[in-house]
């Protein structure tokens, strides 16, 4: 079964040349991490820049149990793993943002 360690989205100006596969690698800490590109479900940032500027993707990391994990389980993955990508994140160019949160729902 695929659940859901961790949701959210990845940014960066569409000015920019970049691969985000030079940044993050497609399996961390036994999860899949997976960047589609998509339209922004909202037009603009809080500090008013038009989210049409950038780049904008879906982030999802999953990970595959064969049973059910408890939520005790499935929280301490996905903390390990988000300590795992922070420095990863972190050690991307400048402009590129992110709003990753943990989200445990089974695929």
């Amino acid at each position: 079964m695929a659940i859901r360690l961790l949701q959210g989205y990845l940014w960066y100006p569409k000015s920019s040349p970049l691969e985000l596969s030079e940044y993050l690698p497609e399996t961390l800490e036994e999860a899949s991490l997976l960047w589609d590109e998509m339209q922004a479900p909202f037009a603009f940032f809080e500090n008013g820049e038009m989210t049409s500027s950038q780049h904008f993707f879906q982030f999802t990391a999953l990970r595959i149990y064969q049973d059910q994990p408890s939520n005790e389980e499935l929280h301490a993955h996905a903390e390990r793993l988000s300590v795992a990508l922070n420095p990863l994140l972190n050690a991307t160019p400048a402009g590129v943002g992110w709003q990753l949160w943990e989200d445990l729902r089974p695929l």
